[in-house]
């Protein structure tokens, strides 16, 4: 493990073992059973890289949700590769699940060291957890790790694949490597002639070198011809031309469609069902009994869902508290002892300073809430001959695999999942439940193709949500400081729930695990989540603890864009703005003053500068601003609102974050604007409730987000100074609660300490 954290921070292997072990950072021991270095009609360079007659197809195993993610990783090869994304020959492709891809950052996050901790111990830990995620096949994207995972590792494996091809060419020309050069796909020769990269290809696959490339070895900034650069995406002109196909597009011969229902008190069982009617139209064996409920297999979509609706069905009651208020007292009687799940931040003496100051106190709480991708939940499935072929939109493929494999009895070999484009996910997809219920229908029906789709209320209903959180707050001022904060918050655990979902389990996939896999596993219980975006904040109060409790398990929850932090963000820093309006001191100014971390005091600074912090404002109108430190990202906003006669109106807001390197600024900027405006959306109108155990709100007309007319103008600036490179699909969601909460505060003296803000104020 520890030559893995040398290869993985310093170098590239590209000799004829590692060549053969799969040319993957950490994966020389495992071999790669992707890379045949040649076949018949196909060249696979590295694992990345594969070369046919037609082209160059890179492999981007991160999956796409609307993120650009395919577009990010074939970037970082091309740029290496010397190639050109919009040339015809130049494909991309997701590439099949295997624990090869496997993701090195994302269990990062689910560790106790704050990303500012740079101690020995911390990054020799995240560094273990990169070769623990290979050794137990963590194939998934989330946690915003694409960029961060992929940055070195596919702009290596493009070097590599370009030094090979360059031997090539040095072998076949006789010409010295060093008076070589490449360009859109071909190695030039000082003559000018030029040899492509696909008739160079066989020759390349039987190099064999012992050289390292380091990322010292990589393009400068300065000379990348795409990275830094504006990029048109991959899938730009398919998306704007509805030529894009999504999971929920899939269309073949001989194809037929499924609707299902199951209890919408989740986790609950059918107790019986009639379905006279849907049998009479389709035939009985067309309407099938999966795990909790029914399916109903139809020749279209619409008849399906029709069918499924008119079955009756008797369900078990909700083992969870029914109702949203019984709910949220179960959260209150948290707040002991022994439902303690972790203090990771207790500096000073904060029972001391409590006692001797004048205490301000708060509490705050945020609702369920429901990931409501655009696309619901679907799989196309077919099992024949031993086989079974899974065409779905997932997070997870690997996962996906290893339930099928439990379900149907077959090999992993036998299981072929094929990742689609998906049109949303926001960490729905990061589960496999849909998926399994497919599977069940494709066992009732052997050789039948059967594409599955949840309707739109079966979607809303059957969310894995974000949890609800609950805070209470106490702090004190002095001398126009802030000297104490005190931060308790309750949740339920959305890693327990998950990872008890989870097909893959951890700790330990394959054994046995080593001493420093097993401190991982001892460092993943310590259940971050329920604090991230609370206990890690840069700030140097004097008195400063956050403590976090579990709540036990009801409705099962799930990761939600930005998950702990979400709802952690709008308490901390809601609850600083408080301490700091107590004390008399600028919002602005004050946080400046006690952040202790000058990477993000400088994105506190730069959103200053851009929304003129200080100056005068119309007579009505507040402006505020808000900070949070999440995926290491620090990210800091400025929205303002006027308050009109009929309601709040937000006019503007400003927007920095500091991700280390930007890759693409257009795709940056769109990110970040969209993690403001999903942010903005649901702090103003969003919440899932619950009545007899179900969710109430069932589609979007009852579940509404940030209208386009409510969209403010947005300013982004993405800063470069950290050292580390990171993503940014979530980073800017925490911020925006509690931005406009505290300009709601500064315009109107109001201070809402409960979300949805409709609750307490009316928007236009």
């Amino acid at each position: 493990m520890g030559n893995l954290a040398a290869i993985t921070r310093r170098s590239f292997l590209i000799g004829s073992v590692a060549i053969t072990g799969g040319m993957l950072i950490g994966c020389q021991s495992k071999g790669f059973s992707l890379l045949q270095r040649k076949s018949k009609d196909k060249t696979h360079l590295t694992p990345y890289i594969r070369i046919d007659q037609t082209g160059i197809t890179i492999i981007t195993p991160r999956a796409d949700m609307g993120q650009g993610a395919y577009s990010v990783q074939a970037a970082l090869v091309a740029e290496e590769l010397d190639v050109e994304l919009d040339d015809d020959s130049i494909q991309v492709d997701h590439g099949p699940p295997k624990p090869e891809y496997f993701n090195g950052k994302v269990l990062s996050e689910l560790l106790p060291f704050a990303s500012t901790d740079n101690s020995k111990w911390a990054v020799r830990l995240r560094n273990f957890t990169e070769g623990f995620s290979e050794r137990i096949g963590l194939f998934m994207t989330g946690g915003s790790s694409t960029v961060a995972d992929a940055h070195y590792k596919l702009r290596l494996t493009g070097a590599v694949a370009r030094q090979l091809l360059i031997m090539a060419a040095a072998e076949r020309s006789k010409v010295h490597k060093n008076k070589l050069k490449t360009e859109n796909g071909h190695v030039l020769l000082p003559d000018g002639t030029k040899y492509s990269y696909v008739e160079l290809a066989p020759e390349a696959a039987d190099i064999k070198l012992s050289e390292e490339i380091k990322i010292d070895d990589l393009k400068l900034k300065s000379n990348c011809r795409v990275l830094g650069k504006p990029m048109q995406r991959v899938d730009m002109v398919d998306k704007c031309t509805g030529k894009q196909k999504y999971g929920i597009d899939i269309n073949k011969d001989g194809m037929l469609y499924a609707a299902v229902r199951t209890n919408p008190r989740l986790g609950g069982k059918i107790i019986s069902y009639d379905a006279k009617f849907a049998e009479s139209i389709v035939g009985k064996d067309k309407v099938i009994p999966i795990s909790g409920g029914v399916g109903v297999i139809a020749d279209n979509t619409w008849q399906a869902f029709e069918l499924v609706d008119s079955i009756d069905i008797k369900w078990e009651d909700a083992s969870y508290p029914e109702t949203s208020y019984q709910m949220w007292e179960e959260f209150e009687n948290s707040f002991t002892p022994w439902r303690k799940k972790n203090r990771l931040k207790n500096e000073g003496n904060v029972k001391t300073a409590l006692e001797q100051g004048d205490v301000v106190e708060a509490n705050y709480r945020v609702p369920y809430l429901a990931h409501a991708p655009l696309e619901p939940m679907n799989a196309t499935v077919l099992l024949e001959d031993g086989r079974l072929d899974i065409w779905v939109g997932t997070q997870i493929p690997l996962f996906v695999k290893s339930v099928a494999a439990k379900l149907t009895g077959l090999s992993e070999d036998n299981i072929h999942v094929y990742v689609e484009v998906m049109g949303g996910s926001f960490g729905r997809r990061l589960e496999d439940d849909f998926v399994c219920q497919a599977i069940e229908l494709a066992k009732a029906r052997p050789g039948d193709l059967i594409k599955m789709t949840w309707s739109r209320e079966e979607d809303m209903t059957h969310d894995f949500p974000r949890t609800m959180q609950l805070a209470k707050a106490r702090g004190v001022v002095n001398n126009g400081k802030v000297e104490a904060m005190d931060l308790k918050i309750a949740a339920l655990s959305t890693t327990a729930s998950q990872f008890s979902r989870t097909t893959i389990s951890l700790p330990g996939l394959r054994m046995p695990i080593s001493i420093p896999e097993a401190i991982i596993a001892n460092a993943l219980r310590k259940d971050v989540a329920l604090v991230s975006g609370a206990w890690d904040q840069p700030f140097s109060i004097p008195n400063y603890r956050v403590t976090g409790y579990k709540v036990p398990s009801m409705v099962p929850v799930s990761s939600w864009r930005s998950v702990g932090a979400s709802g952690n963000g709008f308490f901390h820093d809601c609850f600083l703005d408080e301490l700091i309006h107590a004390a008399g001191a600028d919002p602005l100014e004050e946080r400046i003053r006690l952040c202790s971390h000058s990477v993000s005091s400088k994105v506190l600074e730069k959103v200053g500068e851009m929304s003129n912090w200080g100056s005068a404002l119309p007579a009505g109108s507040g402006r505020g601003v808000a900070y949070t430190l999440s995926f290491g990202v620090p990210v800091a906003e400025v929205v303002e609102v006027t308050n009109t006669a009929k309601g709040i109106k937000i006019d503007k807001a400003y927007v920095v974050a500091d991700v280390g390197k930007v890759l693409d600024p257009v795709n940056i900027e769109n990110q970040m604007m969209g993690g403001v405006i999903w942010g903005l959306g649901h702090a103003m109108n969003a919440e899932l409730t619950y009545k007899d155990g179900k969710a109430e709100q069932t589609n979007f007309h009852a579940y509404e987000c940030m209208r386009m007319y409510q969209t403010p103008e947005i300013e982004i600036c993405a800063l470069e100074n950290a050292d580390e490179i990171r993503g940014i699909g979530e980073p800017t969601v925490p911020p925006a609660a509690p931005a406009l909460a505290n300009a709601i505060f500064a315009a109107t003296g109001q201070r809402i300490r409960e979300l949805p803000l409709n609750k307490h104020i009316k928007f236009i």
